[in-house]
């Protein structure tokens, strides 16, 4: 099989939800430098150059085998989770970890003290990341998902290690297990969610319950937390290079607006329409399954963000605030544009239901003078603004 065969293959395969042959991230120097130019063929020159002799290092064929091992452990203790504890869990996990540093002379040094603890799992999967693949990365969540190790999937998400959802219900268990805070963390950092995971999203944000108020106040005392610390960088801390203290005024004024007079959940809204998911059919055809109540309480979310651009129109994004300035949650501020093509989807996939609300009459001619103001800072809003005004105009013809 030559090296083009093998990647169709396990492309396809990785399509399909086949679990991989080598469930780890290949070094590709190792395999580059073992290629050979094959011999010419005589009486022809070709523009493409044929290779053969690839095949995986030592190092990498044994991890590869402790993945696939580890892997399969796991699946077959997913199909009996009652009989599959935490402890279990985090042996099989550590002890996959330390062989495979040992595999690679990583060098484990004190965190060895404990190797059945949460912290030292992940320690290891902060450092040996890389070596982690889809399909490990996803089993590993899913357990964490089932025995509740909260910590760890946590880590998972900010290393970026889970990626496509395919064939996990990990949204489905974190609605469950009323999770907001792990959910605002997994629509921010997984870029492809599907239709049916942003419905059960936005489903679960807009209609909070009992189980879910401490965590979403959770996420919403972050947002505050970091909104008083970038006034603090603004205002009170010398020294700053400038760049740096302009930043961090910009930051204050994004993080005050994010904030103040948002409800909690509409505080865990923010990480869907100001993350890529935020955009795009997917995000439409979950709008569109939203119930009546639902679609108001989004509407009225909007309206909130577009008074606040009305009213702090030198507002604009700073995703540098979280690496510069240690403000991760103004990479999840929506912005202006995304606000009002969220606006838009709403307007268009509920057109009908809203023209028979009255109790949306008067907020929709409120935000039909907000976007007339608004039109010359944002082109955006000029589609917007003509929704907004054939809206009216059925309004009045009832």
């Amino acid at each position: 099989m030559t090296l083009l065969e093998a990647i169709i293959g396990a492309a396809a395969e990785a399509e399909e939800g086949v679990p991989s042959e080598y469930p780890i991230v290949l070094n590709p120097d190792d395999i580059f430098l073992q290629l050979k130019p094959d011999d010419e063929s005589p009486g022809g020159v070709s523009l493409v150059k044929r290779v053969s002799g690839w095949k995986i290092s030592e190092t990498d064929a044994a991890i590869s085998e402790l993945a696939s091992h580890f892997a399969q452990t796991l699946r077959n203790k997913l199909k009996r989770p009652k009989s599959f504890g935490k402890g279990d869990f985090l042996g099989l996990l550590n002890s996959f970890l330390t062989k495979s540093a040992e595999k690679i002379g990583l060098s484990i040094g004190s965190d060895a003290a404990d190797e059945s603890s949460v912290q030292f799992s992940c320690s290891m999967i902060e450092k040996m990341g890389f070596l982690i693949g889809g399909e490990v990365a996803r089993l590993i969540a899913e357990c964490c998902a089932v025995l509740e190790v909260w910590e760890m999937l946590e880590t998972l998400l900010l290393e970026g290690l889970i990626g496509h959802l395919k064939s996990t219900n990990l949204v489905e268990k974190l609605v469950e297990k009323n999770q907001p805070e792990l959910l605002c963390l997994l629509v921010k950092h997984v870029s492809d969610l599907q239709s049916s995971e942003l419905l059960a999203i936005l489903k679960y944000f807009l209609s909070p319950t009992d189980g879910s108020y401490d965590g979403m106040v959770a996420v919403r005392r972050q947002w505050e937390t970091e909104a008083l610390s970038a006034i603090e960088k603004a205002t009170t801390q010398a020294g700053l290079p400038k760049k740096v203290s302009r930043l961090a005024r910009e930051a204050s004024v994004l993080l005050m607006m994010a904030h103040d007079g948002f409800l909690s959940y509409e505080v865990c809204l923010h990480y869907v329409f100001g993350s890529s998911n935020g955009d795009g059919i997917m995000l439409s055809a979950a709008i569109a399954k939203l119930d009546g109540e639902e679609v108001l309480y989004l509407i009225r979310y909007f309206l909130k963000w577009l008074r606040k651009y009305h009213r702090f129109p030198e507002a604009c994004p700073c995703p540098s605030a979280g690496a510069t300035l240690g403000l991760r949650t103004c990479e999840s501020v929506p912005s202006l544009e995304s606000v009002v093509k969220g606006l838009g989807l709403v307007l268009d996939e509920h057109f009908s239901y809203l023209v028979f609300n009255s109790e949306f009459h008067a907020e929709m001619r409120a935000a039909e003078n907000i976007i007339n103001s608004l039109v010359l800072e944002a082109n955006q809003s000029c589609p917007l603004g003509e929704i907004i005004r054939q809206l009216l105009s059925e309004i009045q013809k009832k």
